[in-house]
C-alpha cells in the first residue's frame, strides 16, 4: 500500500522504520515543525524527520494539519492509507477521510484503557500487570475509534517507563504490519470500544515528580519507575534537590524505624520513611553531583541520619 505517515517522537520513528523495511511504500512523512533547542537555539529535527530524510522520503511539517492547503498537498501523494503514531495534533474529518482506507493509529495501550497522553508512563505508575499495542481506525474523537488489532505485553516487576517504551516500540511495527495486511486483504475486523470502560490520562508535568512521603511505599516506588527518564522523581534535603533513580520497598530484615519523610542511614542502606513501609533508595543523584549507587552516596554524604526531606 501507499502510506502517508504522520508521527513525531522516537516511538513513531520506530514504526516508520518498520514500514520502510516492509513491502509497503511510504510516500511522505508528516511531522511537527522543527523547534529550537533552549541551549543556543539550535534547531532540532524530530526523530521522524531525521529518519525520513535519511531514507529520501518527503517530509511535510504543517503548523495545522487540518489546514486546507496542507490537506490538498497530502492528497497529491495519493495514499491508500494514513498511519498515525504520536503525531501531536488532533486530526479533523478532512484528513481522517482523505485516503481509501482512512487513518489508522498505533496507540501504546490496550484501549479503551489509557486514552490520551502518556499511556506508557501511567501504566507503570498505576501498577498495571499488562499493557500493549492497539491498532485503531481513527475517528474525530480522542482515541475512540474502532479497534482493529491488539497485542498484549506483560510488565516486568521493575519496569520503568523508559524500558516499557523501548519494548513497545519494538512491538509496535510488527503489530501494525499485521493489521495493514488484514486491511488490505479485506479480513480486518473493526470492533467498537467499550466507552464505559474507558479511562483518560493526562500529560506528565515536572511537578508530578515531587515525592510525597505521606503516600504508601508501593505508590512511591511505582511513581519513581513511571517517571523515568522524564521528568524524574525527586525530593529536597537541606535545600538541595535529591533525585531518586531507583528504589524498592524495604524487605523485612532491612527495615529501619523512620518517620514519614525521615532519612535513615544504616549499615544495610539508605531509607526514607513513608506512610507504611520504608522506601530503600538504591540509586540517587544529589543536586550538582553525578548519579550514583546509594551505597557510594552514603560513604561520602553530608546528609545526616535522621534529617527530613522537604
Amino acid at each position: 500500500m501507499r502510506i502517508a505517515f504522520m508521527g513525531t517522537p522516537d516511538i513513531a520513528a520506530g514504526v516508520l522504520k518498520s514500514l520502510i523495511d516492509s513491502d509497503h511504500t511510504v510516500v511522505c512523512a508528516v511531522t511537527q515543525p522543527d523547534k529550537p533547542n533552549g541551549r543556543g537555539n539550535e534547531i532540532i529535527f524530530s526523530p521522524v524527520k531525521k529518519l525520513a530524510t535519511e531514507n529520501g522520503i518527503d517530509v511535510l511539517q504543517p503548523i495545522k494539519a487540518s489546514a486546507e492547503e496542507f490537506v490538498e498537498t497530502l492528497k497529491g501523494y495519493n495514499p491508500d492509507i494514513v498511519v498515525v503514531v504520536a503525531f501531536g495534533q488532533i486530526l479533523k474529518k478532512n484528513v481522517l477521510e482523505l485516503a481509501k482506507y482512512g487513518c489508522v493509529n498505533v496507540h501504546a495501550s490496550l484501549l479503551p484503557k489509557y486514552r490520551g497522553a502518556s499511556p506508557i508512563q501511567w501504566a507503570v505508575i498505576n501498577g498495571e500487570k499488562e499493557t500493549g499495542i492497539t491498532i485503531m481506525k481513527m475517528d474525530p474523537g480522542i482515541d475512540t475509534g474502532d479497534i482493529i488489532l491488539q497485542e498484549k505485553l506483560i510488565l516486568a516487576h521493575d519496569e520503568t517507563a523508559g524500558s516499557l517504551f523501548d519494548r513497545l516500540t519494538v512491538m509496535a511495527g510488527p503489530v501494525l504490519l499485521k493489521a495493514l495486511s488484514e486491511i488490505e486483504n479485506g479480513t480486518a475486523t473493526y470492533t467498537p470500544q467499550d466507552n464505559e470502560g474507558a479511562t483518560y490520562v493526562s500529560m506528565l508535568k515536572k511537578s508530578m515528580g515531587k515525592l510525597n512521603f505521606n503516600n504508601s511505599c508501593i505508590e512511591l516506588e511505582r511513581l519513581i519507575r513511571g517517571l523515568i527518564p522524564w521528568p524524574g522523581a525527586y525530593t529536597y534535603v537541606n535545600g538541595k534537590m535529591l533525585k531518586i533513580w531507583k528504589a524498592v520497598p524495604a524487605s523485612e530484615d532491612e527495615r529501619v524505624k523512620a518517620a514519614t519523610g525521615q532519612i535513615r542511614i544504616a549499615e544495610n542502606g539508605f531509607f526514607i520513611g513513608t506512610a507504611d513501609i520504608p522506601l530503600q533508595i538504591l540509586e540517587l543523584q544529589l543536586e550538582g553531583k553525578k548519579r550514583m549507587p546509594a551505597s557510594d552516596f552514603i560513604r561520602g554524604t553530608a546528609i545526616a541520619d535522621g534529617c527530613f526531606t522537604e
